[in-house]
């Protein structure tokens, strides 16, 4: 049990580090102007173009990385600092939903696992915890409950590792429309390859603190049952 905990701190501290480092290299490249002086919404219309989607809406929402895209209703989600920022990091960001747009025009694979996956994680993650809790308390005489609330949290961790390959692919579909179309160049290219980098390293650290969780309560679970 002891080990679990070990491997919980050192997730905790690798998300620090990630999250800490992300947040100071997107706020370094915000700064660096692309030299066509295109804005982040510019980006994600021109790859949409490009890539002959146009069926698709880049708009506008709040807050700071809070950028996505929502297959439901085809729309590029730019935050604000995205969407009218001229800068590497803008760029880097827009294409990289706009990487998400295009999987799904083109079917790929793992996307429609992960859209398949959405309403039932949304539905299952109102109960999960409560289903786990009560399986924790009642381990002797109820135990199947926890393994219930385990097969619960268990799709959450598939979810968390599917959507890996996912981030990955819109990165690299990104890296190499932006270099090909000429929005990045040898002098900026590489602070938008490192961003999204660091970008996918949260992804990794999520999926890992998942299955460390689905590990542990799979543990909680087995010592009940020897009892």
């Amino acid at each position: 049990m002891a080990t679990i905990w070990i491997i919980f701190i050192a997730i905790a501290v690798a998300g620090w580090i990630v999250q800490g480092t992300l947040q100071s290299r997107f706020k370094k490249y915000s700064k660096i102007p692309l030299r066509n002086g295109m804005t982040g919404k510019e980006v994600a219309e021109k790859m949409l173009r490009d890539n002959g989607i146009y069926d698709v809406q880049v708009i506008s929402v709040r807050g700071q990385l809070t950028d996505h895209y929502n297959p439901l209703n085809k729309t590029i989600n730019l935050s604000e600092p995205v969407y009218g920022s001229y800068s590497v990091a803008a760029a880097a960001v827009a294409a990289h939903e706009t990487g998400h747009a295009v999987q799904h025009a083109m079917g790929y694979a793992p996307l429609k696992m992960r859209s398949a996956l959405v309403p039932v994680i949304s539905s299952t993650s109102k109960w999960v915890m409560w289903v786990i809790l009560a399986g924790i308390i009642l381990i002797q005489t109820f135990p199947m409950l926890l393994w219930l609330g385990i097969g619960m949290f268990a799709l959450t961790t598939l979810f968390s590792f599917i959507t890996l390959p996912v981030e990955k692919n819109a990165t690299n579909r990104a890296l190499r429309w932006l270099s090909s179309a000429g929005i990045t160049d040898a002098s900026n290219h590489n602070q938008a390859v490192d961003g999204l980098r660091w970008a996918g390293y949260t992804y990794v650290v999520a999926a890992l603190g998942s299955l460390a969780t689905l590990l542990y309560y799979i543990m909680i679970a087995m010592s009940g049952s020897r009892r």
